[in-house]
């Protein structure tokens, strides 16, 4: 299986400087931490606790339940952490009153640094409109005077948000820190992986520990896949639709243009026409609102524009999460498979899509570490700060990427380039098709820009036949490894 607990090194560093920072100053400190579910921010939260020593609370909201039954779980906790001298200072039961709570809270807190969290707050949000009040006074006026480090975590990225918004009493109390997935140099030394085999299961597993934990060591994707379709409440299928529906219950408009998008429709007017029912398309009116919640607010999916120095679109919609993007696309066909006991069927309809997924779904993974390095210095254009796509409006011809000195409207464009990520090498073919659609690009100076390829099988051509051929080790090695 992978590694317990890989990564995280900068995270955690975050944590210790503020416990650091308490300990200085004899005050408390507050930090809300959100990440999408699964994503491991429970588990980074008890490592720190486990490492740095010092008497903590960990209490878990439960969904749905009422304030009484919140309040009691949160005193029996504080009962059996380490925080109290004297447990028999804790309550036995509760009222119901978040007020209360916290008073008993700052009363058994250590004179010496201690961390308190509390998980899933959102929870406890949405069943006592009173909570964020009671949190705020009770911070002001007896937690934030203690040597506490508070943290506050959350998978709905929206309410978190809310909570410490400048309207909200909790606003300006909190630092924030968002915990993304793990990166794909953390995926694959997790797995044990190389660079093109990392890829992919960072890919498949969107970096998200809640799938990782049960891959076992060394296994490449499609073979981890294969085995996995034979078990259909695997995490692979359960992690993914366990945030599906966790963002959306019901399979409302919202919903429907979130799998619009990942069975592949990209473009505004082809979201609209999956999306729509008998009366036709959904109408831009509902859908633009809808793709603005869904990029802004909820963050499930991205929206890319064409990148050049002149101003662009259309744009173009993905999933911004590679494993759901992959339960929309193949896996929930899959699943409904493997429930019926057919499990070479259920491999055969991802091994079938897997070739033009992965094709798509390593893009936005490809850019983002040409991005990286070229912030770092290490491309032959040291003012390279964005890299993107460039398409027109009739999509011909599409340019897997441009790198420029700013985005999405670039004063500079550096290189143009392509992504082939097959198991077969850049040939001459390919660069010929590179070649023509490249100089169409606003920006683009057949005498300066330069040519990017980067392929997952090498390139086949003459030498400096282009400036720089990205392979998958160099994708990896974008990103360090924790």
């Amino acid at each position: 299986m992978a590694e317990t607990f890989v990564g995280r090194r900068q995270e955690l560093a975050l944590l210790r400087k503020r416990l650091d920072r308490v300990a200085d100053s004899g005050a408390g400190t507050a930090v809300a931490l959100r990440g999408r579910r699964q994503v491991g921010k429970s588990r980074l939260v008890q490592e720190f606790c486990d490492r740095v020593e010092v008497p903590y609370l960990f209490f878990t909201a439960t969904k749905g339940a009422s304030p009484v039954e919140a309040v009691s779980a949160f005193y029996a906790e504080l009962r059996e952490s380490g925080l109290p001298t004297d447990p028999e200072l804790v309550p036995s039961g509760g009222s119901g009153s978040w007020p209360d709570a916290f008073r008993v809270l700052a009363s058994v807190l250590p004179d010496r640094p201690s961390v308190v969290v509390v998980d899933e707050l959102p929870w406890l949000a949405e069943q006592d409109d009173l909570f964020d009040g009671a949190l705020q006074t009770a911070w002001d006026r007896l937690l934030a005077r203690r040597p506490v480090l508070l943290l506050l975590l959350g998978s709905d990225l929206h309410m978190m948000e809310h909570l410490t918004a400048y309207d909200r009493p909790f606003y300006g109390r909190a630092d924030t820190m968002i915990l993304g997935p793990l990166n794909p140099a953390e995926t694959g030394r997790a797995l044990g992986l190389e660079a093109a085999d990392a890829i992919d299961a960072h890919l498949v597993s969107g970096g998200l520990p809640g799938i990782l934990r049960v891959w076992p060591h060394g296994t490449p994707a499609t073979a981890f896949i294969e085995d996995e379709c034979a078990d259909p409440a695997s995490p692979l299928f359960g992690v993914p639709e366990a945030a599906l529906m966790a963002e959306f219950p019901a399979p409302d408009q919202a919903r429907r243009v979130l799998e619009a998008v990942g069975s592949g429709d990209r473009t505004h007017a082809n979201i609209a026409a999956a999306a729509g029912g008998r009366g036709g398309a959904l109408a831009s009116g509902a859908l633009s609102p809808l793709l603005h919640r869904l990029v802004a607010e909820k963050r499930v999916l991205a929206a890319d524009l064409p990148l050049s120095t002149s101003p662009g679109k259309p744009a173009l919609y993905r999933v911004a999460d590679s494993s759901l993007r992959l339960y929309l696309a193949a896996l929930r066909s899959a699943q409904e498979q493997a429930r019926r006991g057919r499990s070479d069927s259920a491999y055969d309809v991802v091994r079938r899509r897997w070739p033009t997924w992965r094709g798509r779904a390593v893009e936005p993974l490809v850019r983002e570490s040409l991005e990286l390095a070229g912030i770092a210095g290490d491309l032959p254009w040291p003012d390279t700060e964005a890299v993107g796509g460039w398409w027109n409006r009739r999509f011909d011809p599409e340019v897997d990427l441009v790198g420029a000195d700013r985005g999405p409207v670039a004063g500079a464009v550096h290189f143009a380039g392509s992504i082939k990520w097959l198991d077969s090498a850049f040939d001459a073919r390919d660069l010929a098709a590179l070649t023509r659609a490249a100089p169409q690009i606003p920006g683009f100076d057949p005498g300066s820009t330069g040519l990017v390829v980067a392929s997952r099988s090498g390139a086949d051509l003459p030498p400096g036949a282009v400036d720089v051929v990205w392979s998958p080790a160099d994708v990896l090695a974008a990103w360090p490894a924790g």
